[in-house]
């Protein structure tokens, strides 16, 4: 397919790009700079720059290209998020940012929609002991602190599903780590500035499984379905902590009380939350199963380089 992807010079898109690619599918890029173009190309892609919060900008640097399907990946996350505030770019990119890229899926002529989405629309703080499905509420959190958020996920899905002629499809990802992601806490745990909290229970994902799982949802997935995409083994955000600390060789976290991160109402949702999510439908539907059943595997694979 020809693929129009934005977000593909992010964290994620530089995993999923060259998946993609080796695939053999035909990706374009978004990104609003030179170096992007660079960034992309080098990835064996092509590009166009364009700014998908603009849409006349956007149709017109598309104009006369034709498209099978369109991937968004985007987010503005420069860092992992702590307050409500961090995620206030990325919602207008989930819906003012969606519905122009639906936009250019029209104009285009695609008649694939493949959207980024996380697990926490099914919401902030302990969810149960799951194992939490597709079928389960997705949505604004009862949580008032955390209702834009969820709307924004909603409407994102929204978007996606609801445009007749294109099979739109969300990836409910869970927690990013793997490749440039695991970068992240390297850096974070050199500097000292990722202490852990032993509670809670999140559900992660390797960069290299969520690529995988995309390209397996772009071949094969059905319109108007949202998909999990976790790996089998959710565990508490310390335990992820403290295999990257070993096996990079970084030095130790320092273990705080849960009362110290209360003030960090976003970070304290994530880490102290219960999240069980079930990956069943991705592996049933989409012939997918993620090659790093649990973090260990990942992570340790990732030391090795």
């Amino acid at each position: 397919m020809r693929i129009l992807l934005a977000g593909a010079s992010g964290v994620f898109g530089r995993v999923l790009t060259p998946a993609l690619v080796d695939a053999g599918h035909d990706v374009v890029g978004i990104t609003r700079t030179r170096d992007g173009v660079r960034g992309i190309e080098a990835m064996g892609a092509s590009a166009v720059i364009a700014d998908v919060m603009d849409r006349e900008q956007l149709l017109a640097a598309l104009e006369g290209e034709r498209f099978d399907a369109v991937i968004s990946q985007l987010t503005a996350l420069k860092k992992p998020p702590m307050r409500n505030k961090d995620m206030r770019q990325t919602n207008v990119l989930r819906t003012v940012g969606t519905e122009n890229l639906m936009a250019a899926a029209k104009a285009t002529g695609a008649t694939r929609f493949l959207t980024q989405s996380m697990i926490f629309g099914y919401g902030y703080g302990d969810l149960g002991a799951g194992p939490i499905t597709e079928d389960a509420y997705f949505g604004p959190s009862q949580r008032k602190a955390f209702a834009e958020h969820g709307e924004a996920m909603r409407r994102n899905e929204q978007i996606a599903f609801s445009e007749p002629g294109v099979d739109g499809i969300a990836l409910r990802y869970g927690l990013f780590y793997g490749g440039p992601a695991t970068d992240v806490y390297v850096n974070l745990l050199q500097a000292g500035k990722l202490p852990i909290i032993k509670a809670g229970t999140d559900s992660f994902i390797h960069l290299a499984d969520a690529a995988s799982a995309t390209v397996a949802a772009l071949e094969r997935g059905r319109g108007g379905q949202a998909y999990n995409v976790v790996d089998d083994t959710p565990i508490p955000f310390a335990d992820i902590t403290l295999e990257i600390a070993e096996d990079f060789h970084t030095k130790k976290p320092r273990t705080v009380p849960a009362w110290l991160i209360k003030p960090m109402r976003y970070l304290d949702a994530v880490v102290t939350g219960r999240y069980v999510i079930s990956n069943a439908k991705a592996k049933d539907e989409l012939g997918w199963k993620p090659q790093y059943p649990s973090y260990r595997e990942g992570v340790r694979a990732d030391a090795r380089g």
